[in-house]
């Protein structure tokens, strides 16, 4: 049921620092439960290798996996500001609108903004 999908987690972002990020798309294949996550790391150069993590960790769980664009995040915890910007050359530009709600659900004391702006 929707308790599955439920524990996996809506954003797993490094604590410090500027690194890419994707916004993944969960579903049940055949359509039904689905749900939008956020993934980023430092360890990742490039933002395939986010998505190459998460996809086999996914699929074991019985979800498909589709990205849906990708960017940067500048997270200070010190300050307890997010900001969400930049795109990915290979799967384009996140809605980075969707990533802040999603941050934001998370990161509830934070003040979190986008934009567009590639740096």
């Amino acid at each position: 049921g929707g308790s599955a999908m439920a524990a996996v987690r809506a954003v797993e972002i490094d604590p410090e620092g500027t690194f890419k990020y994707i916004l993944v798309r969960l579903q049940r294949p055949g359509g039904g439960e689905q749900r939008d996550i956020v993934r980023g790391t430092k360890a990742a150069e490039f933002h395939n290798h986010i998505f190459e993590k998460v996809n086999p960790e996914m699929e074991k769980l019985g979800y498909e996996c589709k990205c849906l664009g990708g960017g940067k995040i500048e997270h200070n915890s010190k300050d307890k500001k997010i900001r969400v910007f930049g795109l990915s050359a290979g799967y384009g530009k996140a809605d980075h609108s969707v990533t802040v709600e999603i941050l934001k659900k998370e990161y509830t004391d934070y003040e979190i903004t986008w934009s567009d702006d590639k740096k």
